[in-house]
């Protein structure tokens, strides 16, 4: 990888943590304050305010992408992320369920994580891209780990409206470094895009592409809802929650280490393919697994370094297959179809993840979960790996190598 390849990765990896980190890191302490505002004994409501984050992200990554498409990467990602700092600072001062509830709208609306990924594509060549979508998604369970450990600390410390005031300050801190270290795009790139076709965008929800939206909607709703359970599990196993750091993170290290290999094996011999199935069967029997845990510490380590190590080569993968297949003027429309699949997947996940776990109990959230990752390893056997060649985009081998 060249120097402007590296730079481009590190900084934007940077950028997509914070997006994930405004989701993720209320998440542990959110519901323990909720009864503290006017309103927030409703859990209806609690629920919300938590979902709302992703939703509307949902509907509005696409729009993003296809502006990012037509006017440049950089200026649409400065817009999204002052958005989202607005929907801090809006956050912290809520003393009412409403104005939290607005104010997490307002932070996704913020919707630039499709903008990011379609910039990462333009500063990197093919022969790169996994690498860099592989920083990239790393950040997305570095940044739940982190979340995980640093949430009820911090939140003794300054409360949820200094939490919500730190995630607004580093969103503007971020625009500088937009500015000043993410890499520009050459020269023939600066100029306004020309708007994709119709035949263009319609090749953004092509059939490759549909599977790998359907295998992010479920990764995303399988996360979300698994951590709706597991965290009261390692409890009745005799972790007390302040100690559950001490799993997670070397779990989620050792995790990303061992994600290495498949990703270098998958980037070097452009077989992406065995790469995505192993990694979805390995995810099937995780939560096929769980649905029989026996309440041990070490079986749920066991299975939950598994389930990251599975996620973490999912999360680059699935990108930079995106990224490959899209057409390239079009790139940032099927990228914002793609992160629109991931939100919703978020969403729906903690809603159907609380459902199920409510009535039916934790046993029956894994069977669901297993249930849909064994739909996405039935799509997945029949996808079309793409070619290398070497032009902005790949086309698809018939023969799926």
């Amino acid at each position: 990888m060249t120097r402007n390849e590296l730079r481009a990765g590190a900084s934007l990896s940077a950028i997509f943590g914070l997006r994930m980190l405004g989701l993720f890191l209320i998440l542990p302490v959110f519901s323990v304050h909720a009864p503290q505002y006017a309103g927030g004994e409703n859990l209806v409501l609690v629920g919300a305010a938590l979902g709302a984050y992703g939703l509307t992200q949902a509907i509005l990554q696409i729009p993003f992408g296809l502006a990012s498409d037509r006017w440049g990467r950089k200026p649409v990602i400065y817009v999204g992320l002052a958005i989202f700092a607005a929907g801090s600072f809006l956050a912290a001062g809520a003393h009412d369920i409403w104005t939290a509830i607005a104010g997490r709208s307002l932070q996704g609306a913020g919707a630039i994580s499709s903008v990011v990924v379609a910039l990462a594509a333009d500063l990197t060549g093919e022969a790169h891209r996994a690498k860099v979508m592989a920083m990239i998604g790393s950040t997305i369970a570095f940044s739940f780990a982190l979340s995980l450990v640093a949430a009820p600390a911090l939140y003794r410390a300054v409360g949820m409206g200094g939490l919500f005031v730190g995630v607004g300050v580093l969103s503007l801190s971020a625009i500088w470094l937009v500015a000043a270290v993410v890499p520009d795009l050459p020269q023939p790139a600066l100029h306004p895009h020309a708007a994709p076709d119709s035949a263009e965008l319609g090749a953004a929800l092509g059939t490759e592409l549909l599977r790998l939206n359907f295998g992010i909607f479920v990764l995303h709703m399988v996360q979300m809802a698994m951590f709706v359970v597991v965290p009261r599990l390692l409890i009745d196993a005799g972790l007390a929650l302040a100690d559950h750091w001490m799993l997670y993170l070397p779990v989620v290290l050792v995790s990303f280490a061992v994600m290495l290999p498949p990703i270098f094996y998958a980037d070097r011999r452009n077989r992406p393919k065995p790469v995505l199935v192993g990694s979805v069967a390995l995810l099937l029997a995780v939560m096929a697994a769980l649905t029989l845990a026996s309440g041990s510490v070490t079986a749920m380590a066991v299975l939950l370094f598994a389930f990251f190590a599975a996620f973490n080569v999912l999360e680059a993968i699935l990108p930079s297959l995106v990224t490959r297949i899209a057409p390239a003027r079009a790139r940032g429309a099927a990228i914002g179809v793609y992160n629109t699949a991931q939100t919703l997947g978020l969403f729906f996940g903690g809603v159907g993840g609380g459902w199920i776990a409510g009535r039916y109990g934790a046993a029956a959230v894994f069977g669901a979960c297993a249930v849909l990752c064994a739909l996405w390893l039935a799509a997945c056997a029949g996808m079309r790996a793409p070619r290398r060649t070497g032009a902005g985009h790949a086309s698809v081998n018939p023969a799926g190598g």
